[in-house]
C-alpha cells in the first residue's frame, strides 16, 4: 500500500509578538517560514511502515489449524485386472463400481485406502507362481485410476503382497500414476514414507508389509526411527500395516506373531502399540481380507483390519470377505480419537460396494472388538456409531 504524506517543517525563524490575534504580516511570515515536503511511505499488511521496498521487516506468521479432523479409511482396493485377460475388467471406466460410496468418501478431510496390486499399462515383469492355475496377479490399467481422485482419496498404501506382481516396472508405474493424481503414497522400497500437505495439515504417512518390494515391518528399530522423524515434521502421523493371517478363521487378534502358509505376518498388536508409543496417531490395518477389531490405545485409534473394500473380478467375496466397511474417525489436530462411525457396505461381484441395511460390517466389528478388547475405551452401537469412553 502506498501513502502520500504532507509534512510541515518549521524554519529556525520565530515571532515574538504577544498578540493573540494574528495580523496580516504575521500570517504572511508563517506562510513564508513553512516548507511543504511531500513524502511517500509504504505500509505493510500488518501496519508496519517502510521507507522503501528494499527495506526488510520481520513478520510473524501463524497457521490456522482446524479443531478436528475427519478421516475416512477403507481396506483393499483392486479395481479390475487385465491379467491373465481382459475378462476381469469392469465395463467402461469402472466408475459405476463407486456409485454408492464415492460421495461419502469425498466428505472427509483425509481419505485412505490400500491399493492391492499395480497400475500399469505395459507388460511388466510378472512374478512366477508356484501353482499357475491359482496364480493371482493384479494389473490395473491406468484409466481406472481417475476414480481414486473423483472419490477424494488423499493417501494410498502400496505396501502389500501384490505390490510386486509385475516387478519394478509395476511398482514404479503405480507410483508415477499416484504422483500424477496428487495422491500421497507410501510403503514401497522406493518411497517408504512421505510428508503430504492436505487441507493445510502436514500429514506424515508410512506403510508397512512383510513382502518383497515393500517397507518391511520386521525391522522394528527402523520403523521406530521413521515414526520419530515423521512425528517431528508433521501435525498428524498416519500408519498403514498390511499384516496378519488371512481369512475368516483369523479374524481375532491373538496378540502373538501370526503365520499364514509359512509366511511371517507379524505380531500386529505389539507392532501397532510400539508405533503409537513413539509418535504414531492412527493405525489403519488390512491384509486378512476380513474385518477385525478396533481399539483405542493411548487415545489413538487402531483398526486391525478393514478387510476388502472394492475388489473386482478375482476375489473371494463370500461371507465376511464380502464385507466392505468404511471407517470414519474424528480426531483432534494432535491425533487423539474423539468419535467415529462404521459405515456398513457389502460387495457385489458386479456392482461394487452396496449399502448394507443390515449393518453387518458394523455389528461384526463391534462383536470382535468386545471379545478381543474387553478393556477397550470405546463403545460401538449396532448402527456403527463409535463413542470414546475416557476414564
Amino acid at each position: 500500500m502506498l501513502l502520500t504524506i504532507v509534512n510541515a517543517c518549521k524554519t529556525s525563524q520565530q515571532t515574538t509578538s504577544q498578540s493573540t490575534t494574528p495580523t496580516e504580516d504575521t500570517l504572511q511570515l508563517v506562510t513564508d517560514t513553512i516548507a511543504l515536503e511531500i513524502e511517500e511511505i509504504y505500509v505493510t499488511q500488518m501496519g508496519d511502515t517502510l521507507q522503501s521496498l528494499d527495506e526488510e521487516v520481520d513478520i510473524e506468521a501463524f497457521r490456522v489449524l482446524p479443531d478436528t479432523i475427519s478421516l475416512m479409511a477403507v481396506g483393499d482396493i483392486m479395481m479390475g485386472t487385465n491379467f491373465p485377460n481382459t475378462s476381469y475388467l469392469p465395463a467402461r471406466d469402472g466408475a459405476y463400481l463407486w456409485n454408492e460410496v464415492c460421495d461419502l468418501l469425498a466428505l472427509a478431510d483425509i481419505t485412505f485406502g490400500n491399493l492391492e496390486g499395480t497400475m500399469l499399462d505395459g507388460e511388466g515383469e510378472p512374478k512366477e507362481c508356484n501353482n499357475p492355475k491359482a496364480c493371482y496377479l493384479f494389473r490395473m490399467p491406468s484409466y481406472l485410476s481417475k476414480n481414486l481422485t473423483t472419490c477424494g482419496f488423499d493417501l494410498i498404501s502400496v505396501a502389500n503382497n501384490h505390490a510386486n506382481d509385475f516387478g519394478p516396472s509395476g511398482r514404479q508405474s503405480t507410483q508415477r500414476i499416484l504422483d500424477s493424481l496428487g495422491i500421497g503414497k507410501a510403503g514401497s522400497i522406493e518411497n517408504p514414507y512421505t510428508l503430504h500437505k492436505i487441507n493445510g495439515l502436514y500429514v506424515g504417512f508410512v506403510a508397512f508389509a512383510p513382502n518383497k518390494g515393500t517397507l518391511l515391518f520386521h525391522n522394528q528399530q527402523e520403523a521406530i526411527e521413521i515414526i520419530k522423524e515423521l512425528d517431528s515434521l508433521s501435525d498428524l502421523v498416519v500408519v498403514s500395516i498390511h499384516g496378519g493371517a488371512e481369512g475368516v478363521d483369523n479374524q481375532h487378534i491373538t496378540r502373538k506373531r501370526e503365520f499364514y502358509f509359512g509366511e511371517d505376518r507379524g505380531n500386529i498388536y505389539e507392532f501397532s502399540h510400539t508405533l503409537i508409543d513413539h509418535g504414531a496417531d492412527i493405525i489403519l490395518g488390512h491384509g486378512p481380507h476380513v474385518p477385525r477389531a478396533i481399539e483405542v490405545y493411548k487415545e489413538r485409534l487402531i483398526a486391525y483390519s478393514l478387510g476388502n473394500f472394492l475388489t473386482y473380478g478375482r476375489f473371494n467375496l463370500r461371507g465376511a470377505a464380502g464385507l466392505a466397511p468404511i471407517l470414519e474417525a474424528n480426531l483432534t489436530v494432535e491425533g487423539k480419537f474423539l468419535s467415529g462411525q462404521i459405515h456398513s457396505f457389502r460387495q457385489s461381484y458386479t456392482n461394487g460396494p452396496l449399502k448394507d441395511s443390515g449393518m453387518t460390517a458394523a455389528t461384526t466389528i463391534k462383536k470382535l472388538s468386545e471379545e478381543d478388547f474387553p478393556e477397550n475405551q470405546i463403545f460401538i452401537e449396532d448402527d456403527g456409531r463409535i463413542f470414546y469412553i475416557q476414564n
